[in-house]
């Protein structure tokens, strides 16, 4: 409940992988989602995609199979968010695609609100300094996919308030999530330290020194990787690695965090990873 004993409510912009994600745990633990996506297609197959997810969580145990499941509803405007709760976005990987949409929800919501940006790379002040209160603006990098990974990055960027930062406390504990506040720049850490990780991983194949599974089989058996960084990449999607790759190379000017050539052919050739059936590795249908 709200402080003025009203129903929380959580906005979700973007019907993408993140986006459909961060509903499927939001509703999962009860929380009432309007998903907001300009793209119709996208839109109409949202709630099908949401339900798909919603089972698996719920088979893997990754969420509650009792309780209540929130309320989702579907909009393509901007003013559906404009009595939520907490707003995150969760666009693609570009800062001027971010910075409108957040100007855009800032213009609908009541002054106070937290909007989050969901983003593994893009500084939070770069954001903010493009939008209207930005001390209302904090940022949480979403792990895919979000109902299964319990512990999430939290940027505080130079300006975000205090009133916004108690009110991702909130939103984490309400969703069951341990949130680990760290400072603003580019990739933070997860990303600063993972996809150079991934870049090298993917070069050392492109090189002919080993294949895609004995990469994975090392970094696993040998240094305890969960996953390996190939079949990591497939999960993040290997689009979404090398947008964020781009915005660390960039900000940074590290050569290291160039995008790989093999990275750079999978995303021309549509090979994205599990959400196209095809990356590093071949995935058939759930």
């Amino acid at each position: 409940m709200t402080e003025d004993g009203g129903m929380q409510r959580l906005a979700v912009f973007g019907a993408g992988v993140m986006g459909v994600g961060i509903t499927t745990l939001a509703i999962g633990r009860g929380v009432p989602v309007v998903l907001v996506d300009v793209d119709r297609t996208r839109l109409d197959t949202a709630r099908a995609r949401v339900r798909s997810e919603l089972r698996l969580a719920h088979m893997t145990g990754a969420l509650p199979r009792t309780g209540p499941v929130g309320d989702l509803e579907l909009a393509d405007s901007v003013t559906a968010a404009a009595d939520a709760t907490w707003v995150i976005e969760a666009v693609t990987e570009v800062a001027e695609v971010k910075a409108k949409v957040h100007r855009e929800i800032a213009s609908v919501v009541a002054p106070g609100t937290l909007r989050v940006t969901n983003t593994s790379s893009i500084p939070v002040d770069e954001l903010a300094g493009e939008v209207p209160s930005p001390e209302d603006l904090a940022g949480i990098h979403f792990m895919n996919p979000p109902y299964l990974i319990g512990t999430l990055e939290v940027i505080r960027g130079p300006r975000t308030g205090e009133r916004a930062m108690s009110a991702v406390e909130a939103l984490l504990s309400t969703l069951g999530r341990k949130g680990i506040v760290v400072g603003d720049g580019p990739g933070f850490v997860t990303s600063r330290v993972l996809h150079r990780m991934i870049n090298d991983a993917a070069n050392v194949v492109e090189e002919g020194r080993a294949t895609v599974e004995d990469v994975d089989a090392l970094m696993e058996g040998c240094l305890g990787h969960p996953t390996g960084p190939l079949r990591t990449a497939d999960l993040i999607g290997i689009d979404n690695l090398v947008d964020s790759l781009s915005v660390l190379h960039e900000r940074t000017g590290d050569d290291s965090y160039r995008p790989s050539e093999l990275l750079l052919r999978k995303v021309a050739e549509g090979d994205h990873g599990r959400k196209t059936g095809r990356g590093f590795y071949t995935y058939g249908a759930r």
